[in-house]
């Protein structure tokens, strides 16, 4: 049976403020509880012109208070930028918050470009290249394991402490988050969104291949974070897709910005090339009503051997967005 979760990225669009768009993330994390959802997961970014969630922590530990059933997380914490203790010690207390609740998605990207990543990082000689250490030093805070002999945080201890302890996720777009995932016998999302699904039969093949059993994780755990959009008509779809679709395109042009209306969208009309651009965006867009999104989406889950798929679901009109994930909660649960 096909588990649905959600992330939300903190989206920001044209004609509201920013800050807007943090508190939409806190009203969707009650409507998707409401609708059975499994998880909520939030991201991380910094000095983005279009995702402007800098501290999945914070606000998780804002929808830790307004919920008490679902799941909630960070897609991810991008560690590089911080001492391992300092988040363990921000997710065990998120975790006293919401008592077995809390997972932790880590990953290695900034998320941002790279002269932000130099400003975020206190010591300049940090750097990606030690994400597998810190990996290791966090999985053992997490879970209470002291460190091995002669390491300089043996000894130490994240608290609070209590009988529950937050799910540690490796995120990866790519083969080397799926082998350490492996190697540390960690549960994985593969950020198929981002890759348009380039590399995910490779990646989950590796996992699985690769994988070590831990004792929280005795088998291999994989999910897949995929972008949809359903409305109650094709037509509608289609229709708040083609703000997230000009946005897209301009993207890989590099102009990056709010997310525009469809209104506003109308009122670019696309080039040749960018025309050709997009009718590729629309073969394998999972955009419909809901019965046609949940169909591309249980083939998808087939396709990879997954029972779980974290859906991303960007829309200029926050209507239409719960209701997409309204109508396929309605497929699912």
């Amino acid at each position: 049976m096909l588990s649905l979760s959600v992330l939300d990225q903190s989206v920001a669009v044209s004609g509201r403020t920013e800050d807007t768009s943090i508190r939409e993330a806190l009203a969707l994390a009650r409507h998707c509880e409401a609708l059975g959802y499994k998880r909520f997961w939030c991201s991380e970014h910094h000095s983005h012109p279009t995702i402007v969630g800098s501290a999945p922590e914070v606000l998780m530990a804002a929808i830790a208070a307004t919920t008490t059933r679902i799941r909630i997380g960070s897609a991810g914490i991008m560690l590089p930028h911080y001492a391992p203790l300092k988040v363990a010690e921000q997710f065990r207390v998120l975790d006293a918050l919401a008592p077995g609740r809390i997972d932790l998605g880590v990953g290695r990207a900034p998320g941002s470009d790279m002269r932000t990543a130099r400003v975020l990082r206190a010591d300049p000689h940090q750097s990606a290249e030690n994400f597998p250490i810190q990996v290791r030093e966090l999985q053992a805070w997490i879970s209470g394991i002291d460190l091995p002999e002669g390491h300089p945080g043996r000894g130490v201890t994240a608290n609070p402490t209590g009988p529950t302890t937050p799910d540690l996720w490796m995120l990866g777009s790519s083969d080397y988050g799926a082998q350490l995932a492996a190697h540390y016998g960690l549960p994985y999302a593969f950020a198929y969104f981002i890759t348009d699904g380039q590399g995910t039969e490779q990646a989950l093949d590796l996992y699985r291949r690769l994988y070590k059993p831990s004792p929280l994780n005795p088998e291999p755990k994989a999910v897949l974070c995929v972008w949809a959009l359903a409305a109650d008509t094709e037509a509608g779809a289609w229709h708040h897709f083609s703000g997230r679709e000009r946005w897209k395109i301009d993207r890989n042009k590099g102009a990056l910005g709010p997310l525009p209306s469809p209104a506003e969208a109308a009122l670019r009309p696309y080039t040749p090339a960018e025309q050709f651009e997009s009718e590729k965006i629309r073969r394998t867009a999972l955009v419909g009503n809901g019965a046609q999104v949940a169909d591309k989406l249980r083939a998808l889950a087939d396709t990879h051997g997954v029972d779980e798929l974290v859906v991303i679901t960007w829309a200029h009109d926050p209507t239409a967005r719960r209701r997409s994930y309204e109508l396929l909660a309605k497929e699912f649960f």
